[in-house]
Parts: structure tokens; C-alpha cells; sequence
């Protein structure tokens, strides 16, 4: 799993605000969905269930994260 997610194709957040404060999702990693710091591409990456990471977008444009939080 791991050299799967470190040769994955990364791709930053629409969510991103152009300050530093972003993340970078790799997609097409059967069975999780890899999440990392987008200002540490080479740090860790933490790996979530398809249905948690659905879940968690979906919370966010439904305004349930306040920014700041």
C-alpha cells in the first residue's frame, strides 16, 4: 500500500485557498483514499475508507466545518 501512495498522481484540493492551508488528494488507489499536506509532499499521508472520505466532503459543503475551526 504504501509505495502505491507514494507513486500516486496527486492532485491539490478545490478547496484550496491559494495561502498555504491545502491538501492534495490521490485518486484511482483501489479501496482508500490518500490524503496528505500539500506543503509536505513528502511527509506522511493519511488513508480513508471511500464511504469516510464521501462523508467528510460532503460535511464540508454542507458548511458543517466553520472556517477557523
Amino acid at each position: 500500500m504504501r509505495d502505491r501512495v507514494q507513486r500516486a498522481v496527486w492532485r491539490k484540493s478545490t478547496h484550496s485557498n491559494g495561502q498555504g492551508n491545502c491538501i492534495e488528494v490521490a485518486d484511482g488507489i483501489v479501496g482508500v483514499v490518500p490524503v496528505r499536506d500539500s506543503k509536505d509532499p513528502h511527509g506522511p499521508a493519511l488513508t480513508f475508507a471511500p464511504e469516510a472520505w464521501r462523508s467528510f466532503v460532503a460535511g464540508v459543503r454542507a458548511g458543517e466545518f466553520p472556517a477557523g475551526s
